[in-house]
């Protein structure tokens, strides 16, 4: 740009061009285009670029690049087969170059355009992302749930160990608690899980779930194209964010309960932050959308599954291709199952039976020991093979109490045992814990003594089995025998 300026004001103040190109050793040309233009204008092509062994060809790859569009991504047309099926197919004599340049022009010109959108206060959109953690040791997938409330930029994110219809329903009945409020409306894809079938006319039929989710908080759901996820921009972007700050390195917690923790503070955390456009916070903007959002209804959802089952001659009920166990008092009666994100609630008529964890294996079967002990009670011999008592840790006070049982009343002392861990039906472990450590102390080994010792630990008041509560009474001393003992009735018998 020097020689650019000094030029122009030689030439302005009267120095000839062919005199300035001279005394600067330029060409002529450049001192002519330096005088006509105030910058550099740079390269300028006047006519289009001339490709004769293309030209007859374009309609070809055209047609081939349009119909790629309908198929899977990774199977589409690169330049080099283009190139390679025009020379073998249509006998192009070309190069591979220009056919690249082609192509990588077509693809320019075909790319979407979009247009800057603005959202009002109190909608929102929803989506799901994966990614890699390490629960309680174990590296294993998670799926989590993020809302986004576009017109302030909060967002929340839970997490689950799949991508369940209710891991959907909870990741929603966590959101709304979380703002204080329910959006007036919620844009989403057309995930499973929500949407069920879409018709030609393009109406969504609904997830029986999801359904009784909008029921219950009365907001509108909306719908973007398929394939399409530009339509929910935000929420899509913020799924990225939350897999990229709250999922790197790799989360490492002991449970689900705690990294949903961490996640709900790192999501409020940043409603201090003020992003670029912006002059305010965005909790300060959150305040718009809670006022334009309804308020949370008195009665929580229910987000769990709801079906109906028979118990099996094993004491069993399937739910999600795993079985879980019941009382054995149940047997083949008809139930009714509950499948929440993190456990399952078994019942019969209006009584809850059984509530196990939530598993996402496939074809496993959850037991619960106390369900089955009424059973082994009578047929006893199947103690030491029962499937539901297999890797049941015990505290190792249970397996003395065993071992003495079965040594002073052999069957029936396993009979014993197996009433004494009934007293879990009633009490909690730790109490028939101290129970069980105490008859031992006494030597009281027995049913009765420690169904007594337990009920003792409950209520709080000194067991009768122990004498020291009794000072009044007599109290006998036996001492050792000494052999001169017998030798001094020896000599008494001799007199």
């Amino acid at each position: 740009m020097e020689l650019y300026r000094k030029v122009r004001l030689a030439c302005s103040e009267g120095m000839s061009q062919r005199e300035a190109a001279r005394h600067f050793n330029i060409s002529r040309d450049s001192v002519r285009k330096m005088v006509a233009f105030s910058t550099p204008p740079g390269y300028r092509r006047e006519k289009e670029i001339r490709r004769p062994k293309l030209d007859g060809f374009t309609a070809i790859i055209d047609g081939w690049l349009e119909a790629d569009k309908v198929v899977h991504r990774k199977q589409r047309h690169t330049a080099k087969r283009i190139f390679e099926r025009l020379r073998e197919e249509h006998g192009f004599t070309g190069g591979y170059t220009i056919i690249k340049d082609y192509v990588r022009e077509h693809g320019r010109r075909s790319q979407e355009m979009f247009v800057p959108l603005s959202h009002a206060p109190g909608h929102g959109q929803a989506d799901s992302g994966e990614a890699v953690v390490v629960i309680g040791g174990v590296e294993q997938k998670a799926y989590f749930f993020v809302l986004d409330l576009p017109h302030s930029d909060a967002y929340f994110v839970r997490a689950y160990p799949a991508a369940t219809a209710g891991a959907w329903m909870d990741g929603h009945v966590h959101a709304f608690a979380f703002f204080g409020g329910v959006p007036q409306s919620i844009l989403y894809d057309n995930d499973r899980c929500l949407v069920s079938k879409i018709e030609p006319d393009g109406t969504r039929l609904r997830a029986t779930l999801f359904s009784a989710l909008l029921s219950h908080y009365l907001f509108r759901d909306r719908y973007g194209r398929p394939g399409k996820g530009n339509d929910k921009g935000n929420v899509e972007g913020m799924v990225g964010y939350t897999r990229r700050n709250h999922m790197v390195p790799i989360p490492h917690f002991p449970d689900w309960e705690s990294f949903n923790a961490d996640l709900e503070a790192q999501c409020s955390a940043r409603q201090a932050h003020i992003l670029r456009g912006h002059k305010e916070t965005i909790g300060e903007r959150l305040r718009a959308d809670l006022s334009a959002m309804s308020p949370i209804p008195a009665a929580p959802f229910e987000a769990c599954n709801q079906t109906s089952g028979r118990v099996s001659s094993q004491s069993l009920v399937r739910y999600d291709t795993n079985d879980y166990s019941v009382p054995v008092a149940y047997g083949h009666q008809e139930v009714w199952v509950r499948g929440y994100v993190d456990r399952v609630v078994i019942g019969c008529r209006g009584e809850v039976i059984a509530r196990h964890p939530r598993c996402y294996d496939r074809e496993d079967m959850v037991f619960d020991p106390v369900h089955y002990l009424p059973l082994i009670e009578r047929k006893i011999n199947a103690l030491d093979q029962a499937a539901p008592l297999a890797g049941w840790d015990l505290p190792e006070e249970f397996d003395t109490l065993r071992r003495l049982m079965e040594a002073r009343m052999l069957k029936m002392g396993r009979r014993e045992y197996v009433q004494v861990l009934r007293l879990l039906e009633s009490f909690g472990m730790d109490d028939l814990q101290a129970a069980v450590k105490q008859a031992l102390k006494l030597g009281a080994i027995g049913f009765d003594a420690v169904k007594h010792l337990v009920l003792c630990q409950v209520e709080k008041r000194p067991a009768r089995l122990d004498l020291d509560v009794y000072p009044y009474l007599p109290r006998a001393t036996v001492e050792a025998t000494l052999a001169a003992d017998y030798l001094s009735l020896m000599t008494e018998a001799a007199q």
